[in-house]
């Protein structure tokens, strides 16, 4: 039904009658006539100080059949509009930095609604709404003047932090505390009555890292640092903030990113955590238009979660074990009672299924424990897959050759299989085979410790790989190491042969050092990009290498600093901390090859994991892309899918997840689902 209000109640007798879809409507008297259709709500957010330009409006509804949440921005004279909601009622306030969150209005599709925000009464109560990296940046490391670590009975830290960058490195992704969950929610900055009662905030850490299901692992991640001096930095941080330390203010979305449309899903459960989500195929992202978007369930759960967007339904596909009596993919132990769950072992799975990728048929591939599966949308079953013995991740190119990490690569060719059924003949590995004996080809390797022989080559060792990306351009398969510097190598598949690439680090030769590495992707003519830990998005161009690379350098990882490029991420650093870097985690990053997100085609994304954000760097500036709610939106992965491309920014868009561990951290506490995340940009803040 066509509605008018005020002025323009004539005009919208003139619509009816020639049959407009869409209604005028003057929201607000700060603001212009704004156009919207019966399945949206359109006004204008103001607050005691005039118009809010760059806040955010928030729509949520439990009428569909599962939590369903929408966020726009408002524009420079304050305007917003919400397109394409489905019918239902929803709750509707304003979100934004220097505000306290207004008082939630019911409304549905298809009405004006004016928002009156609500200015914050202090810096303190604005603060409650930061991501959780700018309460982190306020940690202080130890100075840089007290590495290398002399251990316990020296200056209190590990032996193995030789430089600051190794502290930070292992306080974000190396080995613990960011890879698991963010750091600097509210859930972790403060020491909650819940954690027990303790004589010092110290005390209280050392019990706080025994905790919950995670216990275990939290725990074992502080021996390397040096336990009590880590546990010191850490009783220091929450102590300042305790006494009112607060961080500096986040900027407002300004400029496109005031045109993101943020759609959001709650699916699986309390309990649960998924890894990753995927929804359509990395080199085809028409593959899966308008179908379902699957979420892998690491260690939680034997099953993958689904969601159909067209519906707002969820779902589960369960994956059954080959050996329904083998051993958990977790401890099924725990040093301290959760805070949350007390002794309860919330975590069953035994597979960890862990990363999938769509095949050109539309099959799911999926990494997990025992081996490989192949799921089929059609006849909606799994296929056991032994022979492919399959690291984290899994990427597939256009001829369907799956590809992983796995200290090396290995592949599993998919035409192979299907032609064979024989999944060990589909399953090559590629150890990481430096050329020493210069021949120009990959010849055996010695036993682990033997010096090789005139006929054998040397292997690499640059560390436990992670993620994997074959590279189109040159038929080459990069692979990322973990570890400060951390490196990027290189398979050349026709020689076989490999070269170690560090990222610049305690090097003369480089003006700016970064380190820790954890994802890699690459674009459609080859330049190779990797999230850094150290707080860059960093480009790898071997084109620009001036010498070849030498399999018998002494310094074997830092050649070619001149391929590299490091372009300093959004958002504070460490308290302290003067080299170039931010206190952000990046679990993976991304490439959009395909202009899904509407930023132009091979543009780099880095997932801002502890900011509650998505970052693309277009035209050498970054444009942030934040979820301001729930707070707590971690991401590791990412994808954009085509659903039609002759619906322009509505036909296509990009979806990652909620991806913590805890999601009890998320804003809401114990009983928050993990949620999947689409975003779209439209060409302005009040398109529909």
């Amino acid at each position: 039904m066509v509605k008018r209000v005020g002025a323009w109640a004539g005009v919208l007798g003139l619509a009816a009658v020639i049959g407009w879809s869409t209604v005028q409507i003057r929201a607000g008297q700060a603001g212009s006539a704004i156009s919207i259709d019966n399945d949206d709500i359109a006004g204008v957010v103001t607050s005691s100080s005039g118009p809010e330009a760059g806040v955010w409006v928030v729509a949520e509804t439990r009428d569909l059949p599962t939590k369903f949440i929408k966020i726009v921005v408002t524009d420079d004279r304050g305007r917003y509009l919400l397109p394409d909601l489905p019918k239902a009622n929803y709750d509707i306030w304003v979100r934004g930095y220097g505000l306290v969150d207004s008082a939630k209005v019911k409304s549905e599709p298809g009405k004006t609604l004016d928002l009156k925000a609500t200015v914050a009464p202090s810096d303190k109560a604005a603060a409650e709404y930061y991501p959780a990296n700018y309460w982190y940046a306020l940690l202080q490391p130890p100075p840089k003047s007290d590495f290398p670590g002399t251990g316990r009975n020296g200056n209190g830290l590990g032996e193995q932090m030789l430089t600051q960058g190794s502290f930070i490195g292992n306080i974000k992704m190396t080995a613990a505390c960011t890879q698991c969950h963010q750091l600097g929610t509210k859930a972790t900055r403060e020491i909650p009555p819940s954690l027990g009662t303790f004589k010092t905030s110290l005390e209280a850490w050392d019990h706080r890292v025994q905790v919950g299901i995670s216990g275990a692992f939290m725990d074992s991640t502080m021996g390397p640092l040096g336990r009590q001096r880590a546990l010191q930095v850490f009783a220091d941080w929450t102590d300042r903030i305790a006494k009112g330390e607060l961080p500096q203010k986040p900027p407002r979305p300004q400029g496109v990113e005031r045109n993101a449309v943020i759609s959001m899903w709650e699916w699986a459960d309390a309990k649960t955590f998924v890894h990753d989500e995927i929804a359509t195929s990395k080199v085809n992202p028409t593959l899966n238009a308008n179908g379902l978007v699957y979420g892998t369930q690491e260690l939680s759960g034997d099953w993958i979660t689904w969601l159909n967007p067209k519906t707002n339904e969820v779902g589960r596909l369960d994956i059954p074990p080959q050996n329904p009596e083998g051993p958990f993919a977790w401890a099924q132990t725990m040093p301290q009672p959760s805070p949350y769950w007390g002794d309860e072992i919330i975590w069953k799975g035994k597979l960890a299924p862990h990363n999938a990728m769509f095949d050109s048929k539309g099959r799911l591939l999926v990494t997990a424990r025992e081996g490989c599966r192949l799921y089929d949308p059609k006849t909606k079953k799994f296929v056991f897959l032994k022979g492919c013995q399959a690291g984290h991740h899994v990427q597939i190119t256009a001829d369907d050759v799956a590809w992983f990490d796995s200290g090396g690569a290995s592949s599993f060719d998919l035409k192979v299989y299907d032609a064979t059924g024989d999944d060990t003949k589909a399953y090559t590995r590629y150890p990481i085979v430096l050329d020493t004996n210069g021949n120009g080809k990959a010849d055996p390797l010695p036993a682990r410790g033997v010096p090789p022989t005139a006929d054998q080559d040397s292997p690499g060792t640059p560390g436990g790989s992670y993620a994997v990306m074959p590279n189109p351009a040159d038929n080459s398969v990069w692979l990322s190491h973990l570890g400060v510097p951390g490196a990027l190598t290189r398979i050349d598949l026709k020689t076989k042969l490999a070269e170690i690439y560090e990222p610049p680090f305690r090097n003369p030769a480089a003006k700016i050092e970064g380190y820790l590495p954890h994802g890699v992707d690459v674009t459609t003519d080859g330049v190779v990009w990797t999230g850094l830990n150290s707080g860059h998005l960093a480009s790898f161009d071997r084109k620009k290498c001036k010498t070849p690379y030498n399999p018998k350098a002494e310094r074997i990882g830092q050649q070619c600093t001149e391929g590299w490029t490091l372009h300093l991420a959004p958002g504070p650093n460490f308290k302290g901390v003067t080299d170039s870097g931010t206190a952000d985690s990046y679990y993976l990053n991304w490439v959009d090859q395909f202009d899904t997100s509407s930023f132009g085609k091979n543009t780099p994304f880095l997932n801002g994991s502890g900011s509650d954000a998505l970052y693309a760097l277009v035209n050498d500036k970054w444009v942030t892309l934040r979820v301001p709610y729930p707070l707590g939106f971690m991401s590791r992965g990412m994808d954009g899918r085509i659903d039609d491309p002759k619906l322009g920014w509505k036909g296509k868009g990009l979806w990652s997840a909620f991806a913590e561990q805890a999601t009890w951290h998320q804003e809401g506490g114990k009983g928050q689902l993990p949620k999947v995340v689409h975003f779209q940009i439209r060409p302005d803040p009040l398109a529909k």
